[in-house]
């Protein structure tokens, strides 16, 4: 392992992590004051968010367990080596976890980071002992077509985008099995019907998965940010019972 450090207020310290010798990812750590029982928690965000758009509901988690809230690669301060796919950031993720130590986590993915979630837990299941999945459906078919490059600078390589977003308007056939592999008790946190996610996908989600529970905050797709208080009691009291 390879990893280079610096302070930031509020949180513990960012942290750069030689993965397998593939990427480096980048991770905001947070540990609490006095070590707990409790399992660590990884938290993957969406597609262009960082470890950053967390930060609502990190200090909640963290109040007596270690997070972990990474930059996928290709955003945030993680390399951008210019190939992407979930199945790539899985990997990733998962090196990431053997680097931990911890006999296992939890997993907590937005969108994008949810899929890539799914897949970590199908192929690595004994690192993984909750999952908490956030407006994620079982992948459909659906119109391809890529939005427009927002201007300036960006937080995230952009062909993210382009790589990743054909992979999800035309997805795998293989992903309910991906699903059904997946043996770790899971929360999928729906966003209601203003989401652009298509809520009877999410319900799909928790009738595939063996062993899911769903909970509804009516807040659309980024429920973490707009109802941070809300998501944060419904993530501790899951990972908690």
């Amino acid at each position: 392992m390879s990893a280079a450090c610096r302070r930031v207020g509020g949180v513990e310290s960012i942290e750069r992590v030689d993965v397998g010798g593939r990427v480096h990812l980048s991770r905001r750590v947070r540990r609490p004051s006095t070590p707990g029982p409790a399992c660590p928690v990884v938290l993957l965000p969406g597609t262009g968010l960082t470890a950053a758009d967390w930060d609502p509901v990190v200090a909640e988690l963290a109040e007596d367990r270690a997070t972990h809230a990474v930059d996928l690669r290709g955003h945030g301060d993680s390399d951008r080596p210019g190939t992407y796919s979930i199945a790539l950031m899985a990997a990733d993720v998962a090196g990431l976890l053997d680097v931990l130590g911890a006999p296992a986590v939890d997993l907590v993915g937005h969108s994008l980071g949810g899929l890539v979630a799914c897949r970590v837990a199908a192929e690595r299941p004994r690192l993984v002992r909750r999952i908490v999945l956030e407006d994620v459906g079982v992948p459909h078919r659906r119109p391809p077509g890529l939005p427009p490059r927002p201007a300036g600078e960006l937080a995230f390589d952009w062909a993210v985008v382009e790589q990743v977003r054909p992979e999800i308007d035309d997805p795998d056939p293989g992903w309910p099995d991906v699903l059904r592999r997946i043996a770790a008790p899971t929360l999928v946190i729906g966003g209601g019907p203003t989401s652009h996610v298509p809520q009877e996908h999410v319900r799909e989600l928790v009738q595939t998965l063996p062993d899911a529970c769903l909970v509804v905050i009516e807040a659309g797709h980024l429920v973490h940010a707009t109802e941070p208080e809300r998501f944060s009691v419904a993530v501790r009291a899951f990972l908690d019972g």
